[in-house]
């Protein structure tokens, strides 16, 4: 039986869209066929057409590992140092943050008046 998903809201597809738009590019950019892509990237031909169409059954780690191959800045970032001392930097905010958060209490109307 086919998996059945929650559809994306519309921009988020677009996002994924222009997103495998990128990978595409960058793939013939550099001359390469999405089997030879696919090579590199340890993933079947399949799955790089899949990531180029934008459909969302590609993995986030997928998605990221094609681009990099294919010279695509990871969220607009070239350096690669600049990206671990980013991951650094967020990890030491998270640090700071509380290791939980619990819902709020409603405050309910008091009907003893």
């Amino acid at each position: 039986m086919a998996k059945r998903g929650v559809p994306l809201r519309p921009h988020v597809q677009d996002a994924l869209s222009i997103w495998g738009q990128l990978i595409r590019e960058g793939r013939i950019a550099r001359e390469w066929t999405a089997r030879d892509l696919a090579a590199r990237a340890n993933v079947s031909e399949q799955t790089v057409l899949s990531a180029e169409a934008g459909n969302r059954g590609t993995s986030v780690g997928t998605m990221m590992d094609l681009a990099d191959l294919v010279g695509v800045p990871l969220f607009g970032i070239d350096d690669r140092a600049e990206l671990a001392q980013r991951r650094r930097r967020g990890e030491e905010m998270l640090a700071l943050l509380p290791s939980r958060v619990r819902a709020k209490k409603r405050n309910h109307a008091d009907d003893d008046f």
